[in-house]
């Protein structure tokens, strides 16, 4: 119910697109200040509301964060500027994990829900009392706010949607697979969870880094197949924690890294309506990736963590040759504005 709440993500895609970012921003850190005081009741129902109330809002101002930089940042910058919006994902593990578990022994475990609704709307009126810059829509871009998206950013938002399957369908079943199989302890969990999170980080920065130079589509392609290589290796691991580590990594950086790329790559895919693009990609990467962990605990049980792969392995092969397509079409059409096709210029369009 929570991965499907963010589905809501389809609503304010036009909102988006009438340059309303900033707005959904604050929206969405009211709706995570909300969640966070339903939490504190301590109520299982109404911690199961408060959950949804989360997703949601986490999802708008996700959404609306990467619309708002890609309105604002040309393309051939903006792997590095999405790159660094999501690091905060990767430091909210490493950092703030061990901040609410000192919160919890120092204070109960209801100190970081309070802490959460603070931060939620210490940062809301921040972004209130600034001004609402966003950038007027030209006259070709609200007569394209009518339309609906295209053929070539319905592949693209597909291929994002497999490469989002890649990662959560082995992602959750790893704690158990570790301790099934490897017989990895409780702390270890938490510390390899925490070695997570500093390859999430790794992939961030990494993207921020090199994804501009190398470009979007080509780092996205190359991080797919680092995960796919990861995950084979995962499979022959057998009861070797050292190779199974080896892997693990692999595949949660290739993975890491593909996901952010690929926000890059749909926010161009149709600069009209870019709103709608990476709101409608948020919402099918919702539906894919629930599928994909419905049917991870089902296959782990009957094949192991060969299960899971596989389904893992599919769905980055066709997130591949979904890239590819759209990187021909590209290339064979003028309309499409994937600027950076094969990555050696970001800023060429095709002849």
């Amino acid at each position: 119910m929570g991965e499907m709440a963010g589905l809501s993500t389809l609503f304010i895609g036009r909102h988006l697109d009438a340059g309303r970012e900033r707005w959904i921003m604050v929206g969405a850190l009211g709706l995570i200040a909300v969640a966070s005081l339903l939490a504190l009741v301590g109520d299982l129902w109404v911690f199961a509301v408060a959950y949804v109330v989360l997703i949601i809002g986490m999802s708008a101002y996700t959404v609306a964060g990467h619309t708002y930089f890609s309105r604002r940042v040309p393309y051939e910058r903006r792997a590095r500027t999405i790159g660094t919006f999501e690091t905060s994902w990767a430091l909210s593990l490493l950092l703030g994990a061990p901040l609410a578990a000192l919160a919890i022994s120092w204070f109960g475990w209801r100190a970081p829900f309070a802490i959460l609704s603070g931060l939620a709307v210490a940062m809301a009126v921040i972004l209130w009392r600034r001004a609402d810059n966003s950038v007027p829509m030209s006259d070709t871009k609200a007569q394209a706010m009518g339309q609906r998206l295209n053929v070539d950013a319905w592949i693209l938002i597909a291929a994002s949607a497999c490469t989002a399957t890649t990662g959560l369908t082995t992602i959750v079943i790893v704690g158990t697979w570790l301790s099934d199989e490897l017989g990895v302890s409780t702390g270890g969990i938490g510390l390899i969870a925490m070695a997570f999170g500093a390859a999430e980080l790794t992939a961030s920065t990494s993207s921020a880094a090199i994804a501009d130079r190398a470009g979007p589509m080509r780092s996205t392609r190359i991080a797919l197949v680092i995960a796919i290589v990861g995950l084979i290796v995962m499979t022959q691991a057998s009861a070797s924690l050292a190779i199974g580590a080896i892997g693990l990594f692999l595949f949660f950086l290739g993975f890491e890294f593909a996901i952010v790329t690929s926000f890059s790559v749909v926010s161009e895919a149709m600069p009209a309506a870019r709103g709608r693009a990476l709101a409608t990609n948020n919402a099918v990467s919702t539906v894919a990736r629930g599928c994909g962990i419905v049917a991870s605990g089902v296959l782990y049980e009957q094949f192991g963590i060969k299960g899971p792969a596989a389904i893992s392995i599919t769905t980055a092969a066709i997130g591949l040759m979904l890239l590819s397509i759209g990187l021909r079409r590209s290339q064979h059409n003028v309309n499409v504005p994937l600027v950076a096709l094969a990555g050696q210029n970001s800023c060429s369009k095709p002849e």
